[in-house]
This record gives C-alpha cells, structure tokens and sequence, in this order.
C-alpha cells in the first residue's frame, strides 16, 4: 500500500502500539538486528507496520530519521535475512521523513525465527513465544481429529455396509438415491467420507454418526463410553447441520 503524510497523520493518534503498528524514533539510525527481531515478532502476531521517525511516547510526534538511506540495498538484505519480504517505503512527511516497514504475517500452521528464536513483543519488550504458544501455532495448518480418516481404501459397497445410509438419509429428510453413486455422491458432499486414491475412506465424524456396528471401527470403540454420549445429540441435529 501507499503510505502517505495523511497516513502518518492517522498512526500518530493511535492511543498505544498494538499488534498492527510499533513506533520508533531512530533520528540517526536504528539497530539493524533490533530491526530483524521486531520483523519476526510482528510478522508471528498478525503483521503490520513498524515505523521509524516517530516518538514511541504519546503524544506522538514526527521527529524524522536518517536511517536506511539505500532503501532498495535495505529490502534485499532484509529478505536474505529473514527468509520472507518486507517492503520499505520513505514518506516525505512536514515534520520530517518517516520510514514504514511493512511486515506480512507468518503463514498459517508456521511461525517465523531468527537465529532459532521466535519471538513476538510484549510490552516494550521482545520475548520468545511460549512452548504453549507455538503448539497452537503449529497445530492451526492440521485438521480437527473427527475430520481425519478413521477408515480407507474402502469401495462403495463396503461404505454403504459400514455405515448406516438409510438413517442419515432420514435424518437430512432427503429422499433414498436409487443408486449407490447418489449415496456415495451424498456422502461426499457432506464431507463424512472421502475419495482417495481411486477407492474411498471414511472420516471419523461419518463413522462416529453412520456406523452400523461401533466394532469395525477399533480405534472408536475404544472410545465407546463418549461415542455414544455425543452420537444421539448430534445424530437428532443431522439435518440442521452445514458441514464446512
């Protein structure tokens, strides 16, 4: 995006840094490792702006900075050092010049490092994402447990005998397809199987909801007690449900 003096104009009047932008003053220069660590913290929390050239205090105000003259030279070093691309954009601001680094977020399920530390701000400070913070991290690119495959290489025959169709027909208050390819076609569509590799599976939630006998399921019979605390509720519900 283009940041113009209105832009900074804007920043100025935000009552506390947030997630989105952090404010440096840096009149000469500002610490070009300092620099990395905050591109890896703000980037880990969302992305946003960091912006030299202005109080950190409130009420703040354009001070300018003479910092990272060869904005071109910066870019390219930024990107050999973190391994993603931050954009560099000087603003002509009549207070002075201001410097906008823009920092893309981390991409989903991952979370960015420098030197082995992946940190993110607090306060004024940077400190390094807990072990708990970085389980959810990683976790978020991962389906949820009922969405994975519980059963495959199944054929259209051995679905349509594993899992009760005509109930969960009933229960959509859709008529019996006359074929099986509708059956399976309906299945599909309300993700509670799959087709994979030329044959199909069947999810957890299709097996937890359809299944004939809980026995052919092993790794859900074992958890018989819960399956049959959650099947009826969610069974009754069926046919109000949009499945993502």
């Amino acid at each position: 995006m283009a940041i113009t003096p209105e832009q900074v104009d804007v920043w100025l009047q935000v009552r506390s840094e947030n997630q989105r932008l952090e404010f440096k003053e840096a009149k000469q220069q500002y610490d070009y490792r300092k620099l990395c660590q905050y591109c890896v913290a703000i980037a880990n929390e969302g992305g946003g702006f960091l912006v030299l050239g202005v109080t950190n205090k409130a009420p703040r105000q354009v001070v300018g900075t003479k910092a990272c003259p060869d904005i071109v030279s910066y870019t390219q070093k930024l990107f050999e050092t973190l391994g993603f691309r931050v954009d560099i954009e000087a603003v002509d601001h009549s207070d002075g010049r201001v410097l906008a680094f823009e920092i893309p977020s981390r991409p989903r399920g991952s979370a960015y490092h420098l030197d082995g530390a992946y940190l993110m701000r607090s306060g004024e400070s940077l400190v390094p994402m807990s072990e708990d913070q970085l389980r959810r991290v990683f976790g978020e690119g991962k389906p949820d447990w009922v969405e994975e495959h519980t059963k495959s290489g199944l054929d259209p025959q051995e679905i349509v005998e594993l899992l009760d169709t005509q109930t969960f027909f009933e229960l959509m208050k859709l008529p019996y397809p006359t074929d099986r390819s509708g059956v399976i076609e309906r299945l599909e569509r309300e993700r509670l199987i799959d087709h994979s590799g030329g044959l199909y599976a069947i999810r957890r939630i299709g097996a937890l909801l359809l299944a004939k006998r809980l026995d052919d399921f092993p790794e859900l019979a074992r958890k018989a007690p819960g399956w049959l605390f959650i099947r009826a509720p969610i069974s009754s519900k069926l046919g109000s449900i949009k499945w993502a």
